[in-house]
């Protein structure tokens, strides 16, 4: 699979670097105070990360003075497995240079999207990206096997928190997986044997030897 750089024209139908950021005291924390498990793990919220003046600029300048909450997703890993989408774009930044797997929400047709469709872009470590709303995404995975990925998450407070009460009105609704968080499996993946919704079709995509 061909891996661009978020620097690459490719990119700008996905998201954007933000420019004007320091991260070095974020990606310390990361490195410092973080864990680098064997698989993915995922922590929507950490105070350490919260306390930072980038997290208030974050929230000012890239959010617009919205609420918003720093965690982390860390760990190892290559392959696809899922697609998720919010309805609020994401912030990540990494310590390592890190693979995102994107496609686009418009790329769906009748509920299912063809993993074809999905491409790869590589983030350098300490680059802030945003990764729009209409992007559709989900763990990162790393670009280096020795060093996996410390990765930054920033999101709207409250999302990826439990999923709330509803009775679903479309098909669309049959996807919320928790707070803010929309998501597609691959019938390969843990998720979908714990119950989530079928969405990818075609391979799942493993970037191992790319």
């Amino acid at each position: 699979m061909k891996i661009e750089a978020v620097t690459s024209p490719a990119f700008a139908p996905y998201g954007k670097v933000l420019e004007g950021y320091d991260t070095r005291e974020l990606r310390y924390i990361l490195k410092n105070e973080t864990p680098l498990p064997e698989g993915v793990e995922y922590v929507p919220s950490l105070p350490a990360l919260e306390a930072l003046p980038i997290a208030e600029q974050i929230e000012t300048n890239a959010y617009g003075g919205m609420p918003v909450q720093l965690g982390y997703c860390n760990g190892c890993n290559t392959r696809l497995n899922c697609l998720e989408y919010y309805r609020d774009s994401e912030l990540n930044c990494g310590t390592e240079d890190f693979i995102l797997l994107l496609a686009k929400q418009d790329e769906i047709v009748d509920g299912k999207l063809d993993t074809s469709k999905v491409k790869a872009f590589k983030v350098p470590a300490g680059v802030l990206v945003e990764v729009y709303a209409t992007t559709l995404h989900y763990a990162p995975c790393h670009a280096d096997a020795e060093k996996g990925f410390r990765v930054v998450v920033a999101l709207p407070q409250g999302t990826n928190e439990e999923k709330p009460d509803l009775t679903p009105l479309n098909d669309e609704d049959k996807l919320l997986r928790a707070r803010n968080k929309w998501l597609l499996a691959h019938p390969d993946s843990a998720e979908a044997k714990d119950g989530a919704v079928i969405g990818l079709t075609g391979v799942n995509i493993d970037i191992a030897a790319d």
